[in-house]
């Protein structure tokens, strides 16, 4: 088969997407090629300083773009809240949201609800995001939910729920992986919610998709010793724009279906064009997805209408 590229995203237009995290590396991307294809893109983001910036860009490659900017800190659920209320002020329908905000910090810290950074950010975060302004996204036709998650949820055997926030220990990179094993887990248990509300007709339906292994931010604050590896390793890797393609295919790919997991299909899922691929057994599993559910409306008080 041809390679998937993003000459392979269908006109968008007349349609609208919402990516978190839309500042920088695979999210700045994955807003640019849509608003380079019709789509009204709305980046959702906590730096809005570097929004703007990304925004001027953007539309410097996209001219004729309608392209917004909109303040979302997944880090405090006050903030995501409000924010959840301003989209519904501002944006009558969404066909695409895109959940790829990540972040690995240099040292523990925590949100401003005290959840472990990068579970309470990567995982919790976008699960109350979606909770709020999934209404908007139900109905419309051939709308998608599309989760990044990462290849790294493979190092994690389960999920540790006797200690989710990390409070004897932080081992970062494992507290990283454990947070994208929580995004698939949430992937899964969305999508068969998602079928159940359709009772067998077409509506929304929910991806997700992994990068390989990009260039981007997001590893600036790995430990030293990784920084040298991957450095020394860049041929193996891929850029931003590469990166990005899988999220890309998973939301705009007319034959991709509900469920599907996209990645790379060079050796190792490391880089190249994306494909459906499958992730780790555990992701799977019916009962560790419930559970995660009800931890996670337990912890953020939100719930959803599906």
């Amino acid at each position: 088969m041809t390679k998937w590229t993003e000459r392979d995203v269908p006109d968008q237009t007349g349609r609208v997407a919402v990516v978190t995290g839309a500042n920088t590396g695979l999210g700045f991307e994955t807003a640019r090629v849509l608003a380079q294809h019709g789509a009204e893109v709305v980046l959702a983001v906590r730096d809005t300083a570097r929004g703007e910036d990304a925004l001027r860009r953007i539309t410097a490659a996209a001219p004729n773009a309608t392209v917004r900017l909109h303040s979302l800190d997944l880090g405090s659920l006050d903030a995501i809240r409000a924010s959840a209320q301003q989209l519904h002020a501002s944006t009558p329908r969404i066909d695409l949201l895109i959940n790829n905000a990540g972040v690995i910090p240099p040292e523990r810290q925590t949100t401003a609800d005290g959840f472990e950074l990068q579970f309470g950010t990567m995982h919790l975060g976008h699960f109350a995001w979606t909770a709020q302004v999934l209404d908007l996204v139900l109905d419309v036709p051939g709308s998608r939910v599309v989760t990044v998650a990462s290849d790294s949820h493979r190092y994690r055997r389960a999920i540790d729920f006797d200690d989710l926030q990390w409070e004897r220990s932080y081992p970062k990179v494992a507290a990283y992986t454990q947070a994208k094993l929580a995004n698939l887990l949430f992937h899964y248990a969305l999508q068969r919610r998602l079928e159940a509300r359709a009772r067998g007709e077409r509506g929304t339906v929910a991806l997700a998709a992994h990068p390989g292994v990009a260039n981007t931010e997001a590893g600036r604050h790995l430990p030293p010793i990784l920084q040298r590896i991957i450095m020394a390793s860049t041929p193996m890797y891929q850029d931003a724009a590469s990166g990005a393609l899988p999220q890309l295919r998973a939301a705009t790919d007319p034959g991709a279906l509900g469920g599907q997991y996209f990645g790379p299909d060079g050796r190792g899922e490391r880089r190249g064009n994306p494909k459906v691929t499958v992730s780790s057994q555990y992701s799977y599993d019916a009962e560790a997805q419930r559970r995660l559910w009800r931890v996670s409306e337990e912890l953020t008080g939100v719930s959803f209408p599906v």
